[in-house]
This record gives C-alpha cells, structure tokens and sequence, in this order.
C-alpha cells in the first residue's frame, strides 16, 4: 500500500531520443517515474509511457455433472503489461507494438481444491505481437517425430520457411490494402479483411487436425509406460540443465535474427539512414522471402553436415552479412541496401537450424516440455528487451549497433556449435 519510490524524473524521460519507451510496472502506486500516470498512455517528448495492470476477481458457480465442485471466489492472478511501441504514429493511425505479459502467482489458490479458476500458483510470460509460444515448438516436435532421423532438419527447416511465408503473405497483404484503399476506407473497414482472410485460415487449419495422429515416437512410449511420470517441465529442469541452457542460447541467436533484421531493420533504415520506406518495405519483402529459402537450405545442410556444423557456418555467415548490410549504409551505398538487405534474410536462414538442435536436445518423454519453455523463455527474454536495449546501444555504438548486438549473439551462436561439435546428433544432452 506504500506509494512507489520515484527513481526516473519527468527531465529523465524527457531527455531520451524520440521513440524510446519507458515501462513503469510500479505504475498503480504512483509509479517510480514522475511522468507516468496509471493507466494512461503518455507522449513526454516523444518516448511512450504505457504500464498496464490487470486484477481479475469474482466467483464462479457449478451446477450439473460438475455441482459437487461448488463454488469458487476470491482475486485472480495479479497481471503486468507493458506494450513496447516499435512504430507510435498517432496522427497517421498506425501503431506495431510487442507486448510482454507477466502473471504473478498472487491469485486464490488451494491445493486441496479441485476447483481453482482464479490463481494458477506458477509464473508466467506471455509475449504478444512476437512469438507462438505453444503453436510452434509442438508443431517441431510434431514433424520431427514423424520422419526418420536423416530427415529431421528438413522437416524442421520446412516449417520454419512456413511460418515465414506466412509474415511474407500477411506483410504484403497489408501493403496491398494501403495501395488499393485510402487511408479513410481503412479505418472504415478494409481493416477488418485481414483478419477475416486469416480466421477462414485458422478454421481450415483445425479442420486439417483432424487427420493428425500421435508421432510414432509418442505412440511407443506410451505403449512401454515411458511417458514422464512427473511435471514435465520440473523433469527437465531437474535432470536436463545443458540442453535448456544451449536451447536459450541458441534461441537468443534466432530472436536477435528476427526481430532486428526482419522486424526492426526497416524502421531503423528509415529513421537512422533517410531509406525511403517504399525502398526499406521493398527489400524487407526481399528479405523475407529469401529468409523462407535460407530455412529450407539450413534444414538441409542439418541433414548434410550436422547441427554443429551447420550452425557454426550459418552464424558466421549471419555476422558478416549483418555487418555488410550496417556497413554499406554507413558508408553511404544506400543504392545497396536491397541487394545486401535480401543476403542477410537469406543468412537468416540459421534460424531453421534451431529447432533441429532443440529436438536433438531432449529426450523423447521430455521433449516438447523442455523446447517449449527454452523457446519460451529465451523470445520473453530477448525479444523483450532487444528493443530498448538497441536503443541504449545506439548512443555509444551508433547507426552500427544492430550489426553489434546481432554479431554478438552470432558468437554465442558459434559457441553452441563448437559444444555440439563435441557430440553427435540425437544424444540427448
């Protein structure tokens, strides 16, 4: 009930760069920023304020089958948020923003009830607007189970450039309606057709479930009772360190690919390097579709080489054509920035490496657990924080900080490659 310590000053946030963000979690007790004020988006010279904080409560009541639960009643989980605007244009009505979500373990919960709908007793992190937490990490333990062991990178490289092609679609989408449509038939109801175009696609995709059966890998666990007998997530987390360790890491490498050079790249060209935004949307299309072909050739050169070999090449090759894209526009050979911007989508291609490690990672009964919450944990993490963190880099490294933070984790990158060189495919770690 004590008001919050005041640690930032109103001349603090005032004096940060134009688009920066301050994220207040201590906003409804009076924050510990002068400027921020609960509940309320703010603009002091020209940085974002958004705290968000999010209390559920009531009661829920049971009848029927389910009467002998009772009732329930009492305060939620306690819910912090915060979105992170990468694009804050109010007056042209556009706004991109990630949005991370904690939930504290404050919430009414006992034990011994069956009946707990309010408090879950567990963190967690959800990260809004970029990454698939559950979707994605099942689905690459789904596929890799389903083919044999020789073809476990393709299968994984395949549904990475998918998942790519999707952006791809969805990004020229959206740039087809702007073109098509003024700006007034947008905000009227162009908006809405998108979303309609991907609910017709998210009910064929449920429809297309119901052909799906269980990996055989699963199926044979089952059958021999080897399926994990406790939580799995505390199994892994009790008996698997290395293999969560490397799988943030290497998750660290892939978040740094995708969200500076496919989601930040053409903000940051614009602002830092006067690149036209027709030019920056351009080669970020470019990009991106090279990126589906870069996965497709990570996967296989899994398949070809190994996991170790593969990721050390692709990481190198990431650094330099992150170097080579920051440098060109550096030094001025702006008529270059679609040709080079197109070789680090390619070289982003590494990503696809990622999963192949995971699944090699773990052991069958713990797998999809232990990908999912490494996967999980490290886009919270680093995607959260890579935003502000290259807006902090930027003043010591300038214009050349994102080629810097993604290099840096092209070394982590190389350093999991040089561990599982050490090591062959599918020994779990």
């Amino acid at each position: 009930g004590r008001p919050a310590p005041k640690i930032g000053s109103a001349a603090m946030v005032a004096g940060m760069k134009p688009g920066g963000v301050s994220v207040d979690l201590a906003a409804e007790t009076g924050g510990n920023c002068e400027a921020t004020k609960p509940g309320e988006t703010l603009a002091v010279g020209g940085v974002t304020v958004a705290p968000q904080f999010l209390l559920p409560f009531g009661q829920v009541r049971t009848g029927g089958d389910l009467g002998g639960l009772d009732v329930a009643n009492g305060m939620g989980d306690l819910i912090l948020a915060s979105t992170i605007f990468l694009l804050k244009d109010d007056p042209g009505r556009r706004s991109f923003g990630i949005t991370p979500w904690l939930w504290l373990p404050t919430g009414k919960y006992d034990p011994q009830r069956a009946l707990n709908p309010f408090g879950e007793n567990r963190w967690k992190f959800a990260l809004q607007g970029a990454a698939i937490g559950g979707e994605v990490p099942g689905a690459w333990v789904f596929v890799a189970e389903h083919v044999p062991a020789r073809r476990v990178g393709v299968a994984c490289g395949t549904l990475t450039a998918g998942l790519t092609a999707g952006i791809l679609i969805g990004s020229l989408l959206a740039a087809w309606t702007n073109t098509r449509y003024s700006a007034a038939e947008v905000q009227a109801w162009v908006w809405r057709v998108p979303f309609l175009i991907g609910g017709v696609f998210g009910f064929v995709a449920v429809w297309l479930r119901r052909w799906l059966e269980e990996t055989p890998v699963f199926v044979e666990m089952r059958e021999r009772r080897q399926l994990a007998r406790q939580v799995p997530v505390k199994q892994v987390l009790a008996a698997h360190r290395p293999a969560v360790v490397l799988s943030i890491l290497a998750s660290w490498q892939l978040t740094a690919a995708i969200v500076v050079i496919v989601l930040l790249t053409p903000t940051l060209v614009q602002t830092s390097f006067g690149i036209a935004p027709a030019v920056a949307f351009r080669g970020n299309s470019l990009a991106t579709l090279a990126l589906v072909f870069g996965c497709l050739a990570a996967g296989w050169a899994v398949d070809r080489i190994g996991v170790g070999r593969a990721l050390l090449s692709g990481s190198l090759g990431l650094g330099v054509a992150a170097y080579a894209l920051y440098g060109a526009l550096l030094a001025g050979h702006e008529a270059q920035f679609v040709a080079w911007y197109t070789l680090a989508g390619f070289c982003c291609g590494v990503v696809g490496v990622t999963p192949a490690l995971m699944v090699a990672a773990f052991p069958p009964e713990v797998r999809f657990s232990g990908l999912s919450f490494s996967y999980n944990v490290a886009y919270a993490v680093f995607g959260g924080l890579t935003p502000p963190l290259l807006a902090w880099l930027a003043e010591a490294w300038g214009p050349l900080a994102p080629a810097h933070y993604v290099a840096f984790t092209c070394v982590i990158g190389a350093g999991v490659a040089l561990w599982c060189l050490r090591r062959p495919l599918n020994t779990p770690l």
